[in-house]
């Protein structure tokens, strides 16, 4: 599938989860733009097209993030979680993430949630859980590699020479986080 194809098919509905979360037309438009230069970069390293749409929104997701950590805006990641993707019982990084995340010790999940979902810099996570600096670095450095760690362990993720995980999610009867 081409990346007009995708436009022509997602556009509209991803632009109206974008601007559900931003309320502004400005910064959805650019937010959209920046997703499709992702999606038309990306787009062949996508293995199961039945997964396109997930995926699509994925990529929104994180541009969407990308936008608020950049900005150094605030925004209700409860409220942000909620709301999903209508698809029929797909199984996506997301579902694997939160399971991840459920079993991290509080002592990481925390500062991890402060710094990288909130947008906190990490002297003031360490400030609001009142601990040191280093030890709110260490917690969150330990956070994401037990993160990492969890996405090799349930769907077999590996890192790749520049110490990113690569790989695709598993069907859900395979993974071994969220069965």
């Amino acid at each position: 599938m081409t990346t007009q194809k995708v436009w022509a098919k997602y556009a509209d509905d991803i632009k109206r989860f974008i601007f559900s979360k931003v309320k502004d037309e400005a910064v959805t438009d650019d937010i959209l733009q920046d997703s499709f230069i992702k999606i038309h970069t990306k787009l062949h390293t996508l293995k199961d097209i039945t997964k396109l749409k997930s995926w699509c929104f994925t990529v929104a997701r994180n541009s969407i993030l990308d936008y608020f950590k950049s900005s150094n805006k605030t925004f209700e990641f409860a409220n942000f979680e909620s709301e999903t993707v209508p698809e029929e019982n797909v199984h996506t990084e997301k579902d694997c993430l939160r399971g991840i995340l459920q079993n991290l010790p509080k002592k990481y999940r925390d500062p991890l949630f402060l710094s990288d979902i909130k947008g906190l810099k990490q002297q003031e996570v360490a400030e609001q859980l009142k601990q040191t600096l280093s030890t709110t670095k260490s917690q969150i450095q330990r956070a994401r590699k037990l993160i990492a760690q969890g996405f090799m362990d349930c769907c077999g993720y590996v890192l790749n020479e520049d110490g990113k995980l690569v790989g695709e999610i598993q069907d859900k009867d395979d993974c071994k986080v969220c069965t």
